[in-house]
């Protein structure tokens, strides 16, 4: 029997191809993507007992293409109207899949389906959804159950981002040469917000869902192999790396959470902390300056620090500085406010906080209070520290950071 991995990660990186072939052959993504899924639901029970075909993107297009006609057929009887059989019946070529057929063009679809999924007319919580199940070649049941809802709530969401981009009328093909730049914007979000959904879950018991992290690098190295001169492309893959190098110190055996400067740095991928450090490094000689560069850049400073306390928290501040400049938002000035305490003061820190409260997009997220929180303890005042820490555990649903804020208030005093 070959091993279950093997065939998964070989169905996911089938996936993209398979789908990008039938909706360039026969259109309508919709129906497409839902023959694929079955196609490949089909591979993960049959190939691991019989064998994977000398073909298998082959077999994986011939068994799609069985399902839309399928499909169609039934719905012609349905609805009792004849169906001309030349529309029935796929191509030839299709059925017969021979080896570096179909593929005159000899593109990868990664990319535009990526476009496709990440398309305006969707909401970013769509964008995500649809991601995974076309481009990542997750089942509904494994998106629904990596974000911790009802299968029937994600079908619903995946089912209306397909009518969402009918609808639109949007194409199979990478979006005009003008829009290109803000769409590629796009999809590096959509996949930076599946990391960090992955790295840190933000409900639910467990701080991580490694099958969303590795999800996003393998998407993410897929994007860099089609585009690898784009400096934020790379930056993106190695702030992925970086980071999620340290994974293995997050958490004890119980699962509670351990913060960056109690990590076992010992227990850091050194793989990923030196893939992350060439390809930030590269980058950064050659390519324009970005936000996720910055972001790689910050995370690499982390990263070649021996202890906590050799940490060049002056370079940190500035590559704040930098990034504040380049991508101003709240979870940006979080980062930088902790820098600036840690090289000016807490006091610093706790004025930059100060805007961040007539703010409606982090105003009411716990990482506020939680940076606050420790800014304040920094600067000698416990109780105020305690009840931010508090209100912070409050607001979170990530029972992990919860039960840490939770122990870090029962550190302090009351008054």
């Amino acid at each position: 029997m070959i091993a279950d991995r093997r065939v998964e990660d070989l169905l996911r990186e089938l996936a993209p191809q398979v789908l990008g072939t039938l909706v360039r052959r026969h259109g309508h993504f919709d129906e497409c993507e839902d023959a694929v899924q079955e196609a490949l639901l089909d591979a993960a029970v049959q190939w691991p007992e019989e064998g994977v075909p000398g073909n298998p993107r082959g077999w994986l297009i011939t068994v799609a293409v069985r399902r839309m006609t399928d499909r169609q057929r039934s719905e012609a009887a349905r609805r009792r109207r004849e169906i001309n059989d030349a529309l029935m019946t796929p191509p030839a070529d299709l059925v017969e899949a021979a080896p570096g057929e179909d593929r005159a063009s000899g593109e990868d679809d990664t990319l535009t389906l990526l476009y496709l999924c990440c398309h305006p007319a969707l909401s970013p919580p769509s964008q995500l959804a649809l991601t995974l199940r076309a481009v990542g070649g997750l089942t509904t049941a494994e998106i629904a159950r990596a974000f911790l809802v009802p299968e029937s709530t994600m079908a619903q969401r995946i089912s209306r981002a397909k009518q969402s981009i009918k609808k639109a009328g949007a194409e199979f093909r990478p979006p005009p040469e003008p829009e290109r730049a803000e769409r590629l914007r796009v999809v590096l979000h959509v996949l930076y917000l599946i990391f960090n959904e992955g790295y840190t879950s933000t409900s639910g018991p467990d701080l991580h869902r490694a099958e969303l992290t590795a999800e996003a690098v393998r998407l993410t190295r897929a994007v860099r192999a089609l585009l690898p001169e784009d400096g934020e492309v790379a930056g993106l893959l190695a702030l992925m790396l970086l980071t999620d190098a340290r994974r293995p110190a997050r958490t004890r055996p119980d699962g509670s959470l351990v913060p960056l400067a109690e990590q076992d740095r010992t227990l850091w991928r050194r793989d990923l902390i030196g893939e992350g450090i060439a390809l930030i490094t590269e980058t950064l000689a050659r390519a324009p300056l970005g936000p996720y560069q910055l972001q790689a850049a910050v995370a690499a400073v982390h990263a070649e620090a021996a202890t906590a306390e050799d940490t060049d928290w002056r370079q940190i501040l500035a590559l704040y500085d930098l990034l504040a400049s380049f991508s101003p938002n709240p979870m940006v000035t979080l980062n930088h406010a902790v820098a600036a305490a840690m090289v000016h003061g807490p006091r610093t820190g706790l004025d930059l906080l100060e805007p961040l409260d007539a703010d409606d997009r982090v105003a009411g997220h716990h990482r506020l209070h939680a940076v606050r929180a420790h800014l304040l303890e920094m600067a000698g005042d416990p109780a105020a520290a305690r009840a931010q820490y508090l209100e912070a555990a409050r607001r979170t649903a990530s029972e992990p950071e919860r039960r840490y804020l939770e122990s870090q208030a029962a550190r302090l005093p009351v008054t």
